[in-house]
Parts: structure tokens; sequence; C-alpha cells
């Protein structure tokens, strides 16, 4: 039976919107925790729809929330015309056949961010209905995966600070802690560390031990923490007092999770299970032992602590962190969409304190002479992924994703890119790449004396020679702790141009 259930004034807003839509491709953006499911399994339909998802936890979730048969499309289950149908994506592509494709009047995605993947182009490109719409709670600034090709227009947002602001979810601290690990070696799979590697690089006794001594040390009330195998998981459990493991395997899952909401198991380990999808009324620390670069497994993560709970002051945030090579690691920042690759490794540690009081810390770490050098390989790496052209202009890229170009009495600032690659600049929303080409002619126009300043082609022309004195002179007396003996004319030029343009 359907549960009743009051939704609030944002998601009865929300569907509104989606009510008066044109027919098109739209996404709609709602934090972890503000109702995703509750919101599009109430959409008025107006013909048949289709729900696509990756994993069975949410396939299997929303069916209690329609009020008419659902039919599921999931390896040896089939539906049978239900006027709701919830697929897996990876068997839905193999049973297109089945389907004609006029068969649905709306195509749900459900974690959206998935949905410029192969597999799910394919379904969207057999199909041909009314609205497609997406929904994803992943925070995501467009910069390693845009999903323009999929979505036309962001129709609806109630990001993470809002949520919380509103009282809707509780405010998190957040703590970094060092465990020592190494997994600058584990191979990448699909965007994020391979799971085999991983859990052989993490399980090991004396990780396992720094985990439980800084669950000892950090965690307040119940525990909720994300292990790298089922294995790692048990490991990690039998090494914390009351502390209970949750696999796959695991029969009786709810009657758990009802022990931990009284408080008669402090401490849940798991692995995978506690995603998406899971409905965990009480967790006051969350702490992430499963290393991810997947910003989507990250957020979904730390969601299930996000719940308000009467007595519950906020979420406890533990980062068990340590040494990743070149891979990125999602931690707290990644939260709110901000990347920590521009904050010098020895600093990163200092990343911690109340979730909105990031960005003003990470702003201030990263704005040492060693990111300024090495700005100029950050917006490169950006551009080539992105597939952007920024015609050499000597971009800063901010932490939030801005870029900055810092002339002689003006400053130019391009703001970051949404999921859509859509940017507002000089008062209206345009492409990314658009904004790029605008400043661009803009600085041929207006600022060509200076274009020794913005224009890298030729500041690599002059600046591969060895600082001159005065340059390091200066540049020592003000950055006391950097060495100007390898310093070359185009480094010093952009630590010079940093410290005496720097924004007030």
């Amino acid at each position: 039976m359907r549960p009743e259930i009051k939704l609030r004034d944002y998601q009865e807003e929300c569907l509104e919107i989606i009510d008066n839509l044109e027919p098109g491709s739209y996404l709609i953006q709602m934090a972890t925790g503000c109702g995703k499911t509750a919101t599009f399994t109430n959409i008025k339909r107006k013909g048949r729809v289709l729900v696509l998802a990756h994993r069975e936890e949410l396939i299997t979730q929303p069916i209690k929330y329609y009020d008419c048969p659902v039919g599921i499309e999931m390896a040896s289950q089939y539906s049978n015309g239900e006027e709701v149908i919830i697929a897996s994506v990876m068997s839905l592509t193999h049973r297109l056949e089945k389907f004609k494709q006029d068969e649905f009047d709306m195509i749900i995605i459900d974690e959206a961010h998935h949905a410029a993947a192969k597999s799910y182009r394919k379904i969207l490109d057999y199909f041909k209905p009314r609205l497609i719409l997406g929904f994803t709670a992943t925070p995501n600034r467009g910069d390693k995966v845009r999903l323009d090709d999929v979505f036309s227009k962001i129709i609806f947002q109630r990001d993470l600070k809002w949520a919380i602001q509103n009282n809707y979810l509780t405010d998190i601290e957040c703590i970094r802690v060092n465990i020592g690990y190494d997994i600058s070696n584990v191979a990448r799979r699909m965007g994020d560390f391979a799971p085999g590697e991983l859990e052989e690089a993490m399980n090991t006794d004396v990780l396992n031990g720094a985990i439980a001594e800084a669950y000892e040390k950090y965690a307040t009330g119940q525990t909720l923490i994300f292990a790298t195998s089922v294995e790692h998981a048990r490991n990690i459990a039998d090494l914390i007092p009351g502390a209970v493991a949750v696999t796959a395997d695991t029969k009786n899952r709810e009657e758990i999770i009802k022990k931990f909401t009284k408080r008669e198991i402090p401490v849940l380990v798991n692995c995978m299970i506690f995603t998406e999808g899971t409905d965990m009324p009480l967790v006051e620390t969350v702490m992430i032992a499963r290393p991810t670069s997947n910003s989507s497994l990250y957020t979904q993560m730390v969601g299930r602590g996000l719940r308000l709970y009467p007595g519950k002051e906020k979420l406890k945030l533990i980062d068990l962190v340590g040494t990743t090579g070149k891979a990125n690691l999602c931690t707290a920042p990644t939260l709110i969409g901000i990347d920590l690759n521009t904050v010098p490794v020895n600093k990163q540690d200092e990343i911690q304190g109340d979730l909105f009081d990031l960005p003003d810390l990470i702003q201030e770490r990263s704005d040492v002479p060693e990111s300024w050098i090495r700005n100029v390989e950050y917006v490169d790496l950006w551009a080539k992924e992105q597939e952007y052209n920024t015609h050499d202009v000597n971009y800063f890229k901010m932490p939030g994703g801005e870029l900055v170009l810092t002339l002689k009495n003006r400053r130019i600032i391009i703001p970051a890119q949404d999921e859509l690659g859509d940017t507002y600049f000089e008062g209206k929303k345009i492409k990314m790449q658009e904004a790029l080409d605008n400043v661009y002619l803009y600085l041929q126009e207006e600022f060509e004396d200076q274009r020794y300043i913005w224009d890298l082609k030729v500041i690599k022309k002059w600046g591969k020679s060895e600082a001159s004195e005065k340059q390091k002179e200066i540049i020592k007396y003000r950055c006391r702790n950097i060495d100007v003996s390898n310093l070359t004319k185009g480094q010093a030029s952009l630590i010079l141009n940093r410290l005496f343009y720097k924004p007030a």
C-alpha cells in the first residue's frame, strides 16, 4: 500500500513546474535527503512512464511510492504492460525490441549524473517520449561529465547548502584523519579505484587498527563506517566493541537498522550496502574508510547521515585519507563542488571544520606560490577534458571553478560552469566556450598592450630562461618559504602578477 506522504513546499513547487513543461529533456537537482524519489513518483502521469536506474536498491525502492501497478525489468524480472515500469539500465539495453519507440510518454532517470554513459544513451536514442526528466543529488560543476548532450535545461535546483539553511538536513562538521594508507598504485576502472586492488591496499592490520583508533578518538554517537569489501567491513567491526558488519549476505538487515536506531548497536560497518536509497533514520557520524574518486558514490555515502533526528546537533563526517598519487580523492569539499587539487598536499589536512567554512579555508590555503606556478597545468588539463579552447589566455582557476584573469587595474572573472556547460557572464547565461571566446575578443580589442600578462604564448616565448635576480629578490622577500633558485622568468612572472594584482 502506498504510504501517506506529505510533500514539502519545494517538492510541490518542483511538481508544478514539471506539470507545465513543454516537450523536451530537463534536469532537476535535489540534494541527498531532500526526497527526490517521493518527488518523481508523484509527477502527474499523462501516459505510461519508464524509470531508469542503475542499482537494485534504486529499482525496488520507488515501487512503494506509486499509486498504480509497477513493472520491473531487471535480471529475471519482466514487466507486463504496467502503467509504470522501473528498469535496470543494463537489462533494458538488451530488451528494447520488447517495446515500441513511442511506448512511454515520460522517461525519468534516477541518479541522472550517469546519463551520459553509452548504456543510457542507447535507451534514450531508441525511445521517443514527450518528456525526459533527470533527477540528481550529486553536485557537479560539469568539470568531469557534462550532461548537455542529454538535457537541455536545469529547471529546478535545491542544493545542500539551501537544504541545511532551511532546516531540512543537518549541518556537517568535517574532520580529516590521515591514517597513512597508500593507494597511489591502485589501478583505475570506470573512473574509480579498482575494487579488488583497493581492498588489498586498505585491508591491513595496521590500517584497520588506525580506523578503529580514529573511531575511538573522533566519532560521536551512532556511527556508520564505509569499508572497501565484505572482509574489510568484518575486520574493522572486529576491532570496535559492539560494532556489526552489514553485507549483502546479511539476512536481518532491517532488524539491525532498528537496533542501531535504538542505540542498541553503536556502529555499523558496511560495504556498498548503505549508499543509495537506504532509509537510515539516525546516523550521527559517518566515517569514509572506502576511498573513492567517484563524487556520486561519495555523496551517497555521506547522505546516509544527513537526516534530522531529535537530539542530533549535526553530522560528524570523518574522511580517512592517505596518499593517492595523481588520482583525485573525494572528501568533504566534494559535497559543495569544490576541488582540492589546487591546495598543496602539505596543507590539505588543514581543510576541516564546518562544511560551509571550507571554501574560504580552501581559497586561503590554495592561494600560494606553489599553486600559482602549477595553475597553468590545472587550466590546460581542464580545457582538454572539456574540449574547450581558452585561446591561451592566462587564467587562474579557483578551487570553486571560477576562471580569473588579473590585469593591471582590472580583474575578469568567468564563474564556474554548471552540469550543462553554462555559466553566468555579464548578467546572462551563456555556454562556457562562448564566455571564453568573448573574453579573448575583448582582450584583443582593449588590452593589446598587456598581452605579455594575459597571452600564454607570449609568456612562454620569453619565460623559459632563468628568472632575473631582481625577480628572485622580490619573490624571496615577499614569499619567505619559497625556493627561487630554479624559477624561470615565466614562473616568476606568474608569482609577481599574483602578488601585486592579488584580489582584495
